[in-house]
């Protein structure tokens, strides 16, 4: 069995192993322990706390370093608190006892896919306060549940509260991928998030009749031209072997929301889909299509956008290593992780002293 930190071994590599040993994985994560190490971690660091209950038994954690310039929108250092699942026998070592093998390199289920990230950016504000560091821009760490089911429970119910908007995020940082070579990759063109609510409005009445010009009727059209195009798309990747799916669009009707009674005729419906939009697709091109499905469905029917339009990068940073995020035996060398909580460590002050844009107010 691993120990909880062998005889001269970094306090921050002892801390990540720590943190890998909660399972978070799904179908049951264990959220509660993942929270309560982070709420005591943020403790430690004199970090602000708030946690934020987005569904029944999805906490959103917020720890928050204040800027020294509250009119300066703030820095976002986003990552998820759970993993996907493991096949145990196809592990050279338990995927949740975060084992160290001589070499250095850290098997557990998590240690590319994010909970690497999550320590370094809680070590890089360790190390930065310990110094006696202050910056004009408030730093607010997220760590959100859910994200390895589709995130709908955790961060797109999020987005949506006002404890989000309190934020007022406008630079973002997330997760990004290893890279085998001496290269570090930023993400910063992957397949675009368009969250949009559909709302369409027509005659009420009651539900005995056949009531003209309604509110579903219309709606139906726009969500028939919407899965049109998801076919079309669909299609397209599987006729052609040398697309991937991030060269298509996807799109999936998520959330309904309509109606008072079983008997009412609603006056008002509204549909939320989610678009992964390819990096090559015309943006203005593609929202007027969508626009114009919506004037073609008739009077009434308009269309919004829910996603928050933050700058946010991806990135890990784990150069040297090989791609093994949701694979078996994923693992990381504990150099590379605390290579990157240094790099943490630099980025952080840069960000975080950007002096005023004009998206600040």
């Amino acid at each position: 069995m691993a120990s909880e930190g062998r005889e001269g071994e970094h306090p921050s590599v002892t801390l990540f192993r720590r943190y890998l040993r909660i399972r978070t994985v799904q179908p049951e994560p264990d959220y509660g322990a993942a929270v309560a190490f982070l709420e005591e971690r943020g403790r430690q660091l004199g970090l602000g706390c708030q946690k934020v209950e987005v569904a029944p038994g999805r906490v959103v954690t917020i720890l928050t370093w204040p800027g020294t310039n509250p009119r300066l929108s703030s820095i976002l250092l986003n990552s998820h608190t759970d993993v996907v699942p493991v096949f145990k026998e196809h592990w050279s070592h338990d995927p949740f006892e975060a084992f160290k093998d001589a070499e250095g390199y850290i098997y557990a289920r998590g240690t590319q896919d994010m909970k690497c990230v999550s320590i370094q950016y809680l070590e890089a504000v360790r190390r930065l306060k310990a110094e006696g560091h202050h910056f004009p821009r408030t730093i607010h760490l997220t760590f959100v549940p859910d994200e390895e089911v589709g995130g709908h429970q955790g961060m797109a119910l999020f987005v949506e509260r006002p404890e989000f908007q309190a934020l007022r995020a406008g630079f973002a940082l997330d997760e990004g991928l290893a890279n085998p070579s001496d290269a570090f990759t930023v993400f910063y063109s992957e397949r675009s998030t368009w969250w949009v609510r559909v709302l369409s409005t027509g005659k009420p009445g009651h539900g005995s009749r056949f009531v003209e010009d309604t509110a579903v009727e219309k709606l139906h059209k726009v969500m028939s031209s919407i899965l049109a195009f998801r076919e079309k798309e669909r299609q397209r990747l599987q006729s052609n072997p040398h697309l991937k799916a991030g060269a298509v669009t996807s799109v999936n009707l998520t959330k309904l929301e309509g109606g008072v009674a079983y008997n009412v005729v609603p006056a008002t419906i509204s549909a939320i889909f989610d678009f992964r939009v390819a990096p090559d697709v015309d943006l203005k091109a593609f929202e007027e299509q969508l626009q114009g499905w919506c004037r073609a469905a008739g009077e009434g029917v308009t269309l919004e956008f829910l996603q928050m339009g933050i700058p946010a990068l991806g990135f890990s940073p784990m150069n040297r290593t090989p791609v093994l995020l949701h694979d078996h035996d994923e693992r990381l060398h504990e150099a590379v992780f605390l290579r990157g909580v240094d790099i943490y460590t630099r980025l952080l002050p840069a960000l975080a002293s950007m002096p005023a844009l004009p998206s600040d107010g």
